[in-house]
C-alpha cells in the first residue's frame, strides 16, 4: 500500500487508525443503508467489515478499473442477506460498471446514490447481490449455501483452465476463489455435497470464511445446530483454520497467507464474531440480524464507533484513498502484468489464445458444429439418451471448454464422453472433460452454474425425476441469465417397472414456469441433434432437456418436415396434403410418434390432419405471431394435445374447447407398454379424441 499518498490526506493517523477508519466506513454505511431503507441485515456487515476490509485492501487481486479481467481473484458473499458488506466495498474501491457486452461505462459500479437508495427500485444496491446487474458480484447469492456450492463449481473452472491453458513461464489463470459464508450456509444440505466433493477433488484454490456467530433469526444457534463443523471439514479433507477475533485483521491477513500456501486441499477458515459489533443493546442478538437497529441504537453504536452520532452516509477524508493505495494499485499492477504476459502468450500460442478469446466473449468455435450426426429414418429408433451421448461426444471434441458430466449416472444418462483423451476431472488430473459429481444433483447444478460463471460451457445431468432436486439452482442460472445445460433422461414413464417415484409428472409445466428457462423435448433422434444446435448458440440462456430413455422412431425426413423446425420451438410436422387440417394433433418427446401413427389413421378415414411438433413452449412462444399463427392457424379449434406430464398449462395451445391426453394423476408400476394403454397414450384413443373434437364418432 502507498502508505505516504493516504497518509498526506489523513497526517495524523497512524496506518491502525487508518484501518479502523476504513472498516467503520464499512459499518456505518451499511448501518444507515437499513435504517434508510427499514429493512435489512445489519448485524453481519457489523461483524464482518474487518474480515472484507482485509480480503479486499490487502490479500485479493482484483482490479476494480476491470472487475471482469480473467485472472481476477473471485469473491463470493454466500450469506448474501448482508449485501451491505459488499455494496460498501465495491463503492470503496470505486469498481467501475461493465454492461453486458463487456464495455466498461466510465463510471463506479455502486454509488453512494445507490446505498443511500438500498433495496429501492434499480438502486444498484440491491437486497441481496445479482449477477448481472452489478459490476463486481461474481454470482447471485440469495438461498443460502447457494453461494459456497457455485464457488467449488468457480475452483474447478481454475483447475481446468490452468491445466488447458498454462505453459512453463504463462501461469495465465492462478486465481483463487474466496466465499464468505454463515451458520446458515453450513446448515443447508447443499453446501455439505459442495463441500464434499471440495475435499475430493482437493481444490487448494478455495477458502470458504465460516462467520460464526451463533445466531440465526430465531435465537441461538443452539436450538438446532450443535455439531462440530470444523470437525466436519476436517473430515471432508479440508485444511480447518480458526481465528477467534474477527476485529483482528492481522491475524485473519496471516490466515489467508496459510491458505495460500496449503497444497492440495481447500481452506475452512472458522471466524469468531459477534453479530451486530458495537450495538450496545442489540449485539449478540437474533434483532441485530434481520432488521434495522433504530434511530437510537444507531446514534448509540456510531458512538462506539467514535463516528459523528448524526452523519449518515459518511465517507471520511482518506477512506477513498486508502482502498486505490491498497487494492486498486495492487490490482492495477497483477492486471498490467498479466496484460503484457497474455500479449507474450498469445504471440507463442495464438491458437490456445484464440480459444480463451472466444471463451471469454462466449462465442463458439468456427466449425462446432462440424460432423453432428444425422439419424436414418428407422422405425424401431433410438432412444434420446443414446442420441444426445452421440452429440455430446461430437461436441465437447470440437469445442475445447465444452465439459461436464453426471450426478453418478453416466451410463444411465450416456452422457460420459468416451472419445480418446476426454478422460475424467480428478485432482491429479484437472483437465478431464468428464466431470463426476456424485449424487449431488443440488450441489451439481450449482456447480455448473460456478463453471458457467467462469465461461466454460458445462452440462449436468441426472434422471428427469431429480431436477427437484436440482432446481433452485436451475432457477438461479435463468435469474443470472447463464448459457447452463441440464440433461435429463427417463423423461416419462419410459422406466416402468421403477414406479411413480420413478416417473416425472409436474416436472414439464414446474420447469417451463421458470422466466428465461429453455427447456426442450425432442420427438426423435434427429430432434435432439437440432435442440443441441439451438442450445449451443445460447449466450444468455439455461437450457434443460428432457429425453427419452426407450427407443423413440427416427422419422422419415424425406416424408416428414425436416428436424431444423426445432429451432421455432414448434413446427409442422405432418399435414393434411391440401395444406387445410380440420384437426390438428401437438405433442412433444416420445409422443410424437404416436401422434404421427393417429395422423395417419385420421387421414386413412379422410379425417384432415395436422401433427405439430412442439418440444418448446418458451421458443415457440417466443416466435412472430404471423408464424404461430402458421402452425396453429387460430380458425382450427379442434386440438389434441399428447404429453406424458401434467395437463396443466396446455390450454393455451388447445384453447377451453381442445383436449390434452396427458397425466391426472402420478404413475405406476408396470412395464411401459402397459402403463401407455393404462393412461390413455395409445393411437386408438388420439384418434377417438380427434373425432369427438369434430363431433365424430
Amino acid at each position: 500500500m502507498n502508505a505516504a499518498l493516504v497518509r498526506s490526506i489523513t497526517p495524523s493517523m497512524t496506518q491502525t487508525e487508518i484501518d479502523q477508519l476504513c472498516i467503520n466506513t464499512i459499518r456505518t454505511l451499511s448501518i444507515d443503508a437499513v435504517q434508510q431503507a427499514k429493512s435489512g441485515h445489519p448485524g453481519t456487515p457489523m461483524a464482518l467489515a474487518p474480515l472484507v476490509y482485509t480480503l479486499w485492501n490487502r490479500v485479493m487481486r482484483f482490479d476494480p478499473k476491470d472487475p471482469i479481467w480473467p485472472n481476477r481473484d473471485r469473491f463470493v458473499l454466500s450469506n448474501g442477506h448482508a449485501s451491505m458488506l459488499l455494496w460498501s466495498v465495491l463503492h470503496l474501491t470505486q469498481t467501475q460498471a461493465v454492461d453486458a457486452d463487456y464495455e466498461a461505462l466510465g463510471k463506479a459500479s455502486v454509488s453512494l446514490d445507490d446505498i443511500r437508495h438500498f433495496r429501492q427500485l434499480d438502486s444498484r444496491a440491491p437486497g441481496h447481490p445479482e449477477y448481472h446487474w452489478v459490476s463486481g458480484v461474481e454470482t447471485t447469492t440469495g438461498p443460502l449455501g447457494q453461494g459456497v456450492a457455485t464457488s467449488v463449481g468457480m475452483a474447478i473452472a481454475q483447475k481446468w483452465l490452468a491445466s488447458r491453458y498454462n505453459r512453463p513461464g504463462f501461469e495465465i489463470f492462478n486465481y483463487n476463489i474466496y466465499a464468505v459464508c454463515g451458520d446458515g450456509c453450513m446448515m443447508e444440505g447443499i453446501s455439505s455435497e459442495a463441500a464434499s466433493l471440495a475435499g475430493h477433488l482437493g481444490l487448494d484454490n478455495l477458502c470458504w470464511v465460516y462467520d460464526n456467530n451463533h445466531i440465526t433469526i430465531e435465537g441461538h444457534t443452539d436450538i438446532t445446530f450443535t455439531e462440530d463443523v470444523a470437525a466436519r471439514f476436517l473430515a471432508y479433507g479440508w485444511n480447518v483454520l480458526r481465528v477467534g477475533d474477527a476485529n483482528d485483521i492481522d491475524r485473519i491477513e496471516r490466515a489467508f497467507e496459510t491458505f495460500r500456501k496449503t497444497p492440495g486441499r481447500p481452506t475452512f477458515l472458522v471466524l469468531d464474531s459477534h453479530i451486530g459489533y458495537g450495538s450496545p443493546n442489540k449485539q449478540d442478538t437474533p434483532e441485530a440480524h434481520g432488521e434495522p437497529l433504530g434511530d437510537e441504537e444507531c446514534r448509540l453504536t456510531k458512538r462506539s464507533y467514535g463516528w459523528p452520532e448524526e452523519a449518515k452516509f459518511y465517507v471520511p477524508d482518506g477512506v477513498y484513498e486508502c482502498f486505490e493505495a491498497g487494492l486498486g494499485a495492487r490490482g492495477a499492477s497483477a492486471r498490467q502484468e498479466w496484460v503484457k504476459l497474455f500479449a507474450a502468450y498469445r504471440a507463442k500460442y495464438p491458437d490456445l489464445a484464440v480459444e480463451i478469446d472466444l471463451m471469454q466473449r462466449r462465442e463458439l468455435p468456427t466449425g462446432w458444429d462440424r460432423n453432428l450426426p444425422v439419424f436414418p429414418a428407422d422405425p424401431k429408433g433410438i432412444a434420446g439418451r443414446e442420441a444426445s451421448g452421440k452429440v455430446l461426444n461430437v461436441l465437447a471434441q470440437n469445442i475445447s471448454w465444452f465439459l461436464g458430466g453426471s450426478a453418478d449416472l453416466g451410463p444411465s444418462n450416456k452422457t460420459t464422453l468416451t472419445y480418446p483423451g476426454a478422460g475424467s476431472l480428478q485432482a491429479d488430473s484437472p483437465g478431464g472433460k468428464n466431470l463426476h459429481y456424485g449424487i449431488r444433483e443440488h450441489s451439481m447444478a450449482a456447480i455448473v452454474n460456478g463453471l458457467s460463471l467462469s465461461k466454460l460451457r458445462a452440462f449436468g445431468a441426472s434422471f428427469f425425476i431429480f431436477s427437484d432436486y436440482a432446481r433452485p439452482a436451475i432457477r438461479l442460472s435463468a435469474l443470472m441469465e447463464l448459457p447452463t445445460i441440464l440433461v435429463f433422461t427417463h423423461d416419462a414413464m419410459g422406466d416402468g417397472e421403477d414406479g411413480p417415484t420413478h416417473q416425472p409428472v409436474e416436472h414439464l409445466v414446474s420447469l417451463r414456469a421458470i422466466p428465461g428457462l429453455v427447456l426442450l423435448r425432442p420427438g426423435d433422434a434427429n430432434e435432439v441433434v437440432e435442440a443441441y444446435r439451438y442450445i449451443m448458440q445460447l449466450r444468455h440462456e439455461p437450457a434443460v432437456l428432457a429425453l427419452s430413455r426407450q427407443p423413440l422412431p427416427t422419422l422419415d425426413r424425406s416424408k416428414y418436415a425436416s428436424a431444423s423446425g426445432v429451432a421455432h420451438g414448434a413446427y409442422v410436422l405432418a399435414d393434411d396434403p391440401g395444406g387445410k387440417p380440420e384437426v390438428i394433433l401437438i405433442a412433444s418427446g416420445s409422443e410424437v410418434s404416436l401422434a404421427v401413427e393417429a395422423h395417419e389413421k385420421l387421414l386413412a378415414e379422410g379425417i384432415r390432419s395436422r401433427v405439430v411438433s412442439m418440444p418448446s413452449w418458451d421458443i415457440f412462444d417466443h416466435q412472430t405471431k404471423q408464424y404461430r399463427d402458421s402452425v396453429l392457424p387460430p380458425d382450427v379449434k379442434a386440438r389434441v394435445a399428447i404429453e406424458q406430464a401434467s395437463t396443466f398449462g396446455w390450454e393455451r395451445y388447445v384453447g377451453t374447447s381442445g383436449h390434452t391426453i396427458g397425466m391426472n394423476t402420478f404413475g405406476a408400476s408396470a412395464p411401459l407398454k402397459e402403463l401407455q394403454r393404462k393412461f390413455g397414450f395409445h393411437p386408438d384413443e388420439v384418434v377417438a379424441a380427434a373425432k369427438n373434437q369434430l363431433g365424430r364418432k
